[in-house]
C-alpha cells in the first residue's frame, strides 16, 4: 500500500477497514476470528494476544491491512503495562518459504501526539534494521523486515524526540526464533 492509513482520520480508516473486512469474509480462504474480519493468528499466537486484539479488534484490523496480505498476529501487547496503556505494539509473522518475515504496527493510546519510534532489526551481522519514527497521534509503522528470523522489535514512546525519559522503551523477539 502506497498511501499510509495513518495519515486518514480514525474514522475514516475504520471506514476503511470494515469494507475490507466484509469483502475478506466473502473469499473461501479468509478465516474470521473474535478479533474481526481479516485477523488470522499464527500457531504460536497465546490466548493473551488473542484477547488483546478482541479488545482492540479495530486497531489490530488496521495493522493487518497496513501489514498486508499473508501477515498473520503473532502477539499483541498494551505498553507499558496492561494496566497503564499507553500503546499497542501487534507483531505480524509471514512465513515464505523457509524464511520468517515480520511487520509491527505501534498504536498510539494516549489521545495525543507523542514522538514513536519502532524498529524491526534482524538478528544478522550487518543486517539493516526497518524502521518508522516521528511525531504520531495514531500509530507509527508499519515497519517490515524480510528475513527477520529471531530479530528484534524496539517501541519507544516519549512526550517528545528530545525527553530524557520514555514513556515506553520495549524490545520483543520480531518472529518465532529456533
Amino acid at each position: 500500500m502506497t498511501k499510509k492509513l495513518k495519515h486518514l482520520p480514525r474514522a475514516a480508516v475504520a471506514t476503511f477497514v470494515a469494507v475490507v473486512g466484509c469483502l475478506a469474509l466473502t473469499t473461501p480462504q479468509a478465516v474470521a476470528t473474535d478479533a474481526g474480519p481479516g485477523i488470522t493468528f499464527t500457531a504460536d499466537a497465546s490466548a493473551e494476544t488473542k484477547a488483546v486484539a478482541a479488545a482492540e479488534s479495530e486497531a489490530a484490523q488496521i495493522a493487518a491491512v497496513e501489514c498486508g496480505t499473508g501477515y498473520e498476529l503473532r502477539w499483541a501487547e498494551r505498553l507499558p503495562t496492561a494496566t497503564n496503556r499507553l500503546g499497542t505494539l501487534f507483531s505480524y509473522a509471514k512465513l515464505t518459504g523457509s524464511r520468517w518475515d515480520a511487520c509491527a504496527v505501534f498504536d498510539n493510546n494516549t489521545g495525543g501526539t507523542k514522538y514513536m519510534k519502532l524498529k524491526i532489526c534482524p538478528n544478522t551481522v550487518g543486517g539493516a534494521c526497518a524502521q518508522d519514527e516521528g511525531n504520531f497521534s495514531q500509530y507509527a509503522g508499519p515497519v517490515r523486515l524480510t528475513n527477520a528470523m529471531c530479530g528484534d522489535i524496539t517501541a519507544i514512546m516519549k512526550n517528545t524526540s528530545s525527553s530524557s525519559t520514555a514513556l515506553v522503551d520495549a524490545v520483543r523477539g520480531a518472529t518465532p526464533c529456533n
